[in-house]
């Protein structure tokens, strides 16, 4: 297949340039959309936020809704691309001059591909770190709240582990700024879970490498029960660990979620949702191609009810991809379906649909 570059750089010009301006729209909306809503929330009288704060979380959370709306920013502009194309002929010109379909689409294809790698490896790390900052201000500001820990009713649940054994931490509450557990449990475990003893400690501090434990209690069946004033007990966990064990996983950037994912196995903690998110950013290239293959099958037989046919053919698209994909990361994080393919099957599915589209065009 022999492909004409001044035809490629033109295409290619003009994807750019729908896409672009699809994607200031939508995170226009998105930002106008955010604020409302943040503002909402902090109309309660007994909320810290200000006009300011909320303008703040509001452009912090742009980075990662723009994560979630790329997939429909590059279908919108490339129906609109290829419809521009058709109704003006030059699509018909080329392919009446011998240029199939996928020599066309090829360079589309291709810097789809590349803004999916941009978003993975430079834009995600920087939402993970802007959506940090947003659940931080939002735990403060609107739900009143300077922790990010999950809570229950019964405490804090905390799970370590090494070579010798795991262990349990828990405690009712915890102080943040110290990093210190009051009224701390630790339930000791030896290898296959075997319960081997129990620390009672009035505080639990988290230093560099280890608990430190005052006025604690050391018991183990059949043992009499041992008090002292000060000990130590080694820890590879550490307060960020913690914090991101507790957090969602889009608050941890792609470079840093394998790493993490090997630390929360080795520690106990379930890796199900983080090595869901994971893939689910690896299949992001692949699925911007697929949103190209089937914008493609929509405009390229443009009609004179080709403007409410690809409105209701894209609007239709987008909801059974966003259905889909919710519908297939909930049976991944059920554990129905292997985390894997959970997040690879719509990606897999819409390229699939668009092929066979754009097979049955090129043949038609």
């Amino acid at each position: 297949m022999r492909l004409s570059g001044t035809l490629s750089l033109y295409m290619g010009r003009q994807y750019l340039q729908h896409v672009a301006l699809v994607f200031l729209l939508v995170i226009l909306t998105i930002l106008i959309a955010d604020t409302i809503e943040l503002l909402r929330r902090a109309s309660g009288s007994d909320k810290t936020a200000t006009l300011e704060i909320v303008l703040r979380m509001a452009s912090l959370h742009i980075p990662f809704m723009a994560q979630k709306a790329l997939p429909f920013v590059v279908l919108v502009g490339g129906i609109v691309t290829f419809a521009k194309l058709t109704r003006s002929r030059e699509l018909v010109v080329a392919r009446a001059a011998g240029v199939s379909v996928w020599q066309f689409i090829l360079p589309v294809l291709i810097i789809s591909a590349l803004l999916g790698g941009l978003f993975m490896m430079v834009i995600n790390p920087l939402a993970s770190a802007t959506t940090a900052r947003f659940e931080q201000m939002d735990a403060t500001h609107l739900r009143g709240s300077s922790s990010l820990m999950a809570l229950s009713k019964s405490g804090i649940w905390l799970r370590q582990g090494d070579a010798e054994g795991q262990s349990v931490v828990h405690a009712e509450r915890i102080d943040q700024d110290t990093t210190t557990l009051h009224d701390a449990i630790i339930f000791l475990y030896a290898e296959e879970d075997h319960f081997v003893g129990r620390i009672d400690a009035a505080e639990a501090r988290l230093e560099d490498g280890y608990w430190n434990l005052t006025d604690a209690l050391f018991s183990a069946p059949d043992e009499p029960a041992r008090h002292r004033a000060n000990a130590r007990i080694p820890t590879d966990l550490t307060l960020e660990r913690i914090q991101n064990s507790f957090s969602p996983p889009e608050t941890l950037s792609f470079w840093a979620l394998p790493g993490f994912i090997d630390v929360l196995e080795e520690s106990g903690f379930s890796s199900v949702k983080h090595h869901l998110h994971w893939h689910s950013l690896l299949a992001g290239p692949l699925l911007l191609c697929a949103m190209v293959l089937i914008a493609a099958t929509f405009s390229l037989r443009f009609t004179r009810r080709g403007t409410w046919v690809l409105v209701a053919g894209g609007l239709l698209t987008g909801f059974l991809f966003y259905f889909l994909s919710d519908l297939v990361l909930a049976l991944g994080l059920s554990g129905k379906l292997p985390p894997i393919l959970a997040a690879w099957t719509p990606a897999g599915i819409f390229t699939l649909v668009g092929v066979a589209g754009l097979f049955h065009l090129e043949d038609g």
